[in-house]
């Protein structure tokens, strides 16, 4: 039962935030395929090295990655950083009175964050960042106004900034590049969206097995239901 409720409660929380007020803006369409094992790994590598020092994944053991194509060996090598087991959960190194400390409140568990959000929501709050030195961490975002959460990704992307256009529909908010990063556009909106992709399938590990067992039943059924309309005819071939 107590894991219940924490899962609900998982699902109403956004990153670093309850409740926040939100933009509105539109959000871009998340390239999602968790039936492609290479961007999964891709985005588990990301995860481990960039999210998991301040986010949990707590649903979620190493050894399950074994789905995707790895061995106990890469998992060890590949994504257990902190001296824990192949078969131990994916917990955060940082506790939570030093996320309320550092950040105002603690960083959420991401377990269940794209079945929460949405991956579309992801993948434009990742790439929403921009300076705003009049927040606690020196960042905002377009998408979440005044996150707690700082832009862990800047080096990659680069640094923006915020553009506020006034015209008879209202303002009229964008985001332009100040300083570069070590990606490109095109590179770092791939990168975010293995890591999103990745955080969809840490959702739900079993959907795509649910999903191929779905349709074995459903053929199943079918056969079935023609092997019955056969034996149906053959019973009552002599009445008719």
């Amino acid at each position: 039962m107590k894991k219940i409720t924490i899962a609900l409660l998982i699902l109403c929380m956004a990153p670093f935030g309850v409740l926040a007020g939100e933009s509105g803006m539109p959000l871009d369409r998340a390239p999602i395929d968790t039936t492609d094992n290479a961007s999964l790994k891709r985005g588990a590598e990301t995860f481990v090295n960039y999210c998991l020092t301040c986010h949990g994944a707590s649903y979620m053991r190493y050894n399950r990655h074994r789905d995707i194509g790895y061995t106990n060996e890469e998992i060890l090598s590949k994504l257990v950083l902190t001296g824990q087991k192949v078969g131990d959960l994916m917990q955060s190194a940082m506790r939570k009175k030093e996320g309320e400390e550092w950040f105002g409140v603690a960083p959420p568990d991401l377990s269940v964050i794209a079945r929460a959000r949405g991956a579309d929501w992801l993948y434009t709050y990742l790439r929403a960042f921009y300076r705003d030195d009049a927040t606690h961490t020196g960042w905002n975002n377009l998408v979440f106004d005044r996150v707690a959460m700082p832009h862990v990704l800047y080096e990659l992307q680069g640094e923006q900034r915020l553009v506020v256009k006034t015209s008879d529909k209202g303002e009229q908010k964008s985001l332009t590049l100040d300083k570069a990063g070590q990606l490109s556009a095109t590179e770092y909106d791939k990168f975010v969206g293995d890591l999103v992709n990745y955080l969809v399938y840490l959702g739900e590990p079993h959907a795509n097995a649910r999903k191929q067992l779905g349709i074995e039943v459903m053929i199943f059924l079918l056969g079935m239901l023609v092997l019955s309309y056969a034996l149906k005819k053959e019973y009552w071939k002599d009445i008719h």
